[in-house]
């Protein structure tokens, strides 16, 4: 019997435990949240599309009773405020700092032996803070954000390359923000073909810069931080540890000298089973891209300082 358990009844977490359901990744899923009712409500909506979708999962929603996330394989952390417009994800540290350690803290006591999913903002400090603090061996917790920052690099491909998604490889490296993600252009390909090849290389820039601003962009149009892609992002994860699907998927981990990094949480190559992050992958970066992480590197220390 597989559990994941889902902190946080906002957009994001509903729409996580929904793909989650939906899609059949567990047997079991909980979605807890603070507010009265919220998690209730949003799972006895997505339950009652279970004869329409032909559903087995079991969805239960609970108010801020951990006790019913006890023996969770995967913990989903989303739980924090979101962004407005004009806001970074830098601006959240403070309150969401405090809100993902007491989470991490509350999961943990029923959940020892779970494998966390940071979703939270900033992503790559708050997946820190969670190492720093919860006492958990390195690989099982993983930060979310590339595996959001991948799918929307092979949305923009797609779109350039009018092209199904399905079929486009990106990977986007460094940390969750909108100027510190690498987009690798130079590994982009279309079944296998290098996307360099086949779009100029001013649309390839354009790609590239799209995909950065990606949330941000979002949140501009919608009034507040998007939800499908990072809930289904985060379900993609969980789904990888669950069935130990040995998936390459861009997390942020934390670092003991890979990409010449170390003490730090930030957005790298990695392979995903039921130990979490089994193994960093060190692509070959060339002077650029390698200049490019450092430059990241030095942007999540300077957000992680914060935290003192």
């Amino acid at each position: 019997m597989s559990k994941v358990t889902v902190v946080g009844a906002g957009n994001v977490g509903a729409t996580c435990a929904n793909v989650l359901v939906t899609t059949g990744v567990a047997d079991e899923v909980v979605l807890i949240d603070i507010k009265e009712g919220l998690s209730e409500g949003k799972a006895m909506d997505i339950m009652q599309t279970a004869n329409i979708l032909n559903i087995n999962t079991r969805l239960t929603g609970v108010t801020n009773d951990y006790e019913k996330t006890a023996g969770s394989d995967v913990v989903v952390i989303t739980s924090g405020i979101p962004r407005k417009p004009g806001m970074t994800r830098e601006e959240l540290i403070g309150v969401n700092a405090g809100i993902v350690k007491s989470v991490t803290d509350s999961v943990l006591k029923y959940s020892p032996n779970a494998v966390i999913v940071c979703v939270s903002n900033p992503m790559d400090t708050m997946t820190y803070l969670i190492h720093k603090t919860s006492g958990l061996p390195k690989n099982r917790i993983i930060g979310m954000g590339g595996a959001l920052d991948s799918a929307r690099f092979k949305f923009y491909l797609s779109q350039a390359l009018n092209a199904n998604p399905n079929e486009i490889e990106g990977i986007v490296i460094g940390g969750h923000g909108d100027t510190t993600m690498i987009p690798l252009t130079r590994y982009a390909a279309y079944r296998g073909i290098p996307a360099s090849t086949l779009l100029e290389a001013d649309t390839l820039a354009k790609v590239a810069a799209d995909t950065m601003v990606g949330g941000a962009t979002l949140t501009g149009l919608l009034g507040t931080s998007a939800w499908y892609a990072p809930g289904a992002a985060a379900a993609q994860v969980a789904a990888a540890v669950i069935h130990d699907q040995k998936k390459l998927i861009p997390c942020s981990a934390l670092l003991e000298g890979e990409y010449g990094e170390s003490d730090i949480c930030i957005g790298v190559p990695c392979i995903l089973g039921k130990g979490g992050i089994e193994k960093i992958v060190e692509f070959d970066l060339n002077d650029e891209e390698k200049a490019l992480f450092k430059k990241s590197a030095d942007a999540v220390r300077n957000t992680n300082a914060a935290l003192a």
